[in-house]
């Protein structure tokens, strides 16, 4: 079977990075889940025990910051982020929009901040 969402029709949710909306989550059998994400500029360190993510970048330009690093980034490229890692999207002048694919789908139970 298939699956199919119009992630311009689901109504977005704050998120560490910004606004997300997310699609593929809260039950059902899908593998994954898939998020269209619109980075702030006050995005917050966080991490997940359990979900891997991927994130591609589609506009903008700005860091992705890994354990503390901060990494170049720009459309066209794609991170995979391990379970564990501390990470955040830092905007930089404008707009950033990412796609976050996260295996398996995201579970805002796996979402973690620092103190």
């Amino acid at each position: 079977a298939w699956l199919m969402a119009d992630l311009t029709a689901i109504p977005s949710v704050p998120c560490p990075c910004g606004t997300s909306r997310r699609a593929f989550v809260g039950g059902g059998d899908a593998p994954c889940s898939i998020h269209r994400v619109e980075v702030s500029r006050d995005a917050k360190p966080h991490y997940h025990t359990r979900l891997t993510e991927i994130y591609y970048f589609l506009e903008g330009t700005g860091h992705l910051e890994l354990d503390g690093v901060l990494h170049p980034v720009r459309p066209g490229m794609a991170v995979l982020i391990r379970p564990g890692t501390r990470h955040r999207a830092v905007a930089g002048s404008g707009l950033m929009t990412i796609l976050n694919i996260g295996v398996p789908p995201f579970d805002p139970r796996d979402e973690w901040m620092d103190p």
